[in-house]
């Protein structure tokens, strides 16, 4: 397996755990010592994250996340993902930017954009 399947798989096992409430695990599973991120909401350290996605995820036990494609380079991996936080709620396109070092996860940057409703463009955000 290459490298970059490799790294592309830790990241959306990553996201895919954490968007389950399976925080504690991926964090130990996949991320660095000195682990950081740069959501402007949160407080930059892994402790702050980890406790704010516990958080999201009981606050969203059925939301649904699907990554729709993750694209590798070096040791950046890009994930596009669709999220719906609740049943017939609010539909976001997300990308997290994740950077590895020695194959565990770094650095983290993440950017959601809400789907309008109407929706101009045909062909949808994904």
């Amino acid at each position: 397996m290459s490298d970059t399947i490799t790294l592309k798989e830790t990241a959306t096992d990553f996201l895919r755990l954490t968007a389950r409430g399976q925080v504690d695990e991926a964090f130990a599973r996949y991320t660095a010592p000195g682990f950081r991120h740069h959501n402007p909401h949160v407080g930059a350290d892994a402790d702050t994250l980890r406790a704010a996605m516990k958080e999201n995820a009981g606050r969203f036990p059925h939301m649904v996340f699907e990554v729709q494609r993750a694209i590798a380079e070096g040791p950046l991996v890009a994930v596009h993902s669709r999220a719906v936080m609740e049943e017939g709620g609010m539909e976001l396109a997300i990308v997290h930017i994740l950077r590895f070092e020695e194959g565990r996860i770094a650095e983290m940057w993440d950017i959601a954009q809400a789907a309008p409703v109407p929706m101009a463009n045909r062909d949808g955000m994904f």
